[in-house]
């Protein structure tokens, strides 16, 4: 059997199928997913795809952090999709909801961790206090 069609996606066709406002083409995307379910493509979808989501949703739709971890976590698991750093995106998602930070900022604090790094230069004093196992050095 012949492996199924990789393709990568785009920010802009999460954000037509989660938010709906232009029918149709939350709906071709729908079907695009449809098909990935079923493994007749395999879509990729870049973990920084997942950043400009939560941007977006956040800074454009001025969705909270609670709304936006719902949102990005069922994308995050939908079938068919083979997201990037996944497990990153996912603990970073869950930092930038109870730290209240920018989601990039707990992204980079996550990928610090999962990659056995236990410090972080920077000159962001607010986003990187209290940060647990992870030592913080402010420039």
């Amino acid at each position: 059997m012949e492996s199924s069609k990789k393709v990568v996606i785009d920010t802009n066709l999460l954000v037509r199928y989660l938010i709906n406002d232009d029918q149709k083409k939350a709906e071709a995307v729908d079907n695009l997913l449809d098909r990935a379910a079923k493994g007749e493509v395999r879509i990729i979808v870049p973990s920084v795809v997942i950043a400009e989501l939560v941007w977006v949703l956040e800074s454009f739709y001025q969705l909270k952090a609670d709304a936006i971890l719902e949102l990005a976590e069922a994308i995050i698991n939908t079938s068919g999709l083979d997201v990037t750093d996944k497990s990153t995106i996912i603990s970073a998602l869950r930092v930038y909801k109870s730290k209240n930070i920018d989601f990039i900022d707990a992204w980079i604090i996550e990928f610090a961790k999962e990659r056995g790094v236990k410090t972080i230069y920077t000159f962001d004093k607010r986003h990187f206090r209290d940060i647990e196992g992870i030592e913080v050095f402010i420039l």
